[in-house]
């Protein structure tokens, strides 16, 4: 059994910095591409960032120049460092990941970390 583990979230000031976690724990061989999510209050979940198992990167153009995805390979964790933070940043972020179990990639989600940008 595999799961992902999101951490890092937390209330902020504008203009304030945030770096989120996504570890993948459990019997896994490794992770492919990932992406990040958030959904804010009221609204639909939206894709964020995504970055491909050979680190290609990409962005929503509301988060480009703050926001970057990375990953370390032999931790099994990608992250999402936040610059510059808005308001209207704040939302549950969420990471989903192709996760290697058992020979296979299967997709997975995270519980979810709240971020709140707030003076």
């Amino acid at each position: 059994q595999v799961q992902l583990v999101e951490s890092g979230g937390g209330l902020v000031q504008p203009g304030g910095s945030l770096r989120l976690s996504c570890a993948a724990s459990g019997s896994t061989g490794g992770i492919g591409a990932v992406d990040w999510h958030r959904q804010p209050p009221g609204k639909q979940r939206e894709l964020v960032a995504t970055i491909s198992s050979g680190g290609s990167t990409n962005y929503v153009d509301s988060v480009k120049g703050r926001f970057i995805i990375s990953r370390d390979n032999a931790k099994n964790t990608v992250y999402l460092q936040m610059v510059s933070l808005k308001p209207e940043d704040t939302a549950v972020y969420y990471c989903n990941a192709l996760v290697l179990f058992r020979g296979k990639y299967i997709n997975s989600w995270g519980q979810g970390t709240q971020v709140t940008v707030s003076s």
